[in-house]
C-alpha cells in the first residue's frame, strides 16, 4: 500500500487526556467527510475543520510505498528531538495505555486516519518502539492493535467507532447533544470549544456545560494558544 501523508513532525499533544505529552504527529492527506477544499466547505458533511489535508507538501509530507518506509520517517522525527538512535519504550502497551512520559508516542491524525492506517503500518510503528494513537472521527472502524483511540465525532453521521479511550464534541454543533454519547464505551468525555470568531462565546457554553455536567471535562486547543504545531 502507498501512504498519502500531509506531514510528519514533532510537537506537544495539544488536547485531551495527552495534553502536553511530546508526540510525532502522523497526518494522512484525505478524508471521506469533505475535500479538504474551501470551495467544497458548505457543500461538506463536516464543515468545521480547521486543518489543511490537501496534498503531500507540508513538513515531511510525501508519498511512501511502504509501512516501513514510513515508520522509519515517523522514527527519524523523534530521534531528531533527543538525539535517540534506538527504539525506547519498546515494551507493548496495553489498550488503552499510551504509554508512560517520555515512551515513544505518534498520533495519527489528518483528515481521516482509519481510511490508510492499517495492521501493517501499526507493527512496523510498534517495531520502532511507539505507541500508536488515532484521532479520528469514527465514521470508519479503527484498526485493531491501537493504544489509544480518540474519537471527534461529527453532526450529520452514523458513528461506527463506539468505543475507545476518549471521545471528544467539538461544542456547539446544531443537532447534536453531548448526551447522546453517554451511553458509549469512553473512558474521558470531552468537550472542545468550536473555534473560530465566536470561540468566546463557545468557549463559555462549553464550560457552562461541563459545569452542570461533571461527566464532561473541557479540552481547550493549548497548541494553538501557545503557537505551537
Amino acid at each position: 500500500m502507498t501512504y498519502t501523508v500531509k506531514e510528519v513532525y514533532y510537537s506537544l499533544q495539544g488536547e485531551g487526556a495527552n495534553t502536553g505529552r511530546a508526540a510525532v504527529f502522523l497526518r494522512f492527506a484525505g478524508c471521506n467527510l469533505w475535500t479538504g477544499r474551501e470551495a467544497d466547505r458548505a457543500t461538506a458533511v463536516c464543515s468545521l475543520c480547521d486543518t489543511d489535508i490537501v496534498g503531500t507538501d507540508g513538513p515531511g509530507g510525501g508519498k511512501f510505498a511502504s509501512a516501513a518506509e514510513l515508520a522509519d520517517a515517523v522514527a527519524a522525527k523523534w530521534r531528531r528531538a533527543d538525539g535517540d538512535t534506538a527504539p525506547r519504550g519498546s515494551e507493548a502497551p496495553g489498550q488503552g495505555d499510551a504509554g508512560p512520559p517520555g515512551s515513544r508516542l505518534v498520533v495519527c491524525t489528518g483528515g481521516e486516519p482509519a481510511l490508510q492506517l492499517d495492521d501493517e503500518l501499526i507493527a512496523a510503528l510498534k517495531a520502532r518502539g511507539f505507541a500508536v494513537a488515532i484521532e479520528t472521527n469514527g465514521t470508519v472502524a479503527s484498526p485493531d492493535g491501537l493504544d489509544w483511540i480518540c474519537v471527534s465525532p461529527k453532526v450529520g453521521t452514523d458513528l461506527v467507532q463506539s468505543r475507545g479511550d476518549e471521545l471528544k464534541l467539538v461544542y456547539p454543533q446544531d443537532g447534536v447533544e453531548p448526551s447522546q454519547y453517554e451511553q458509549l464505551d469512553f473512558t474521558h468525555f470531552w468537550l472542545q470549544p468550536l473555534d473560530g470568531p465566536d470561540r468566546d462565546e463557545h468557549t463559555e457554553l462549553a464550560v457552562s456545560y461541563c459545569l452542570q455536567h461533571p461527566r464532561w471535562r473541557l479540552s481547550l486547543q493549548t497548541h494553538k494558544i501557545l503557537g505551537i504545531p
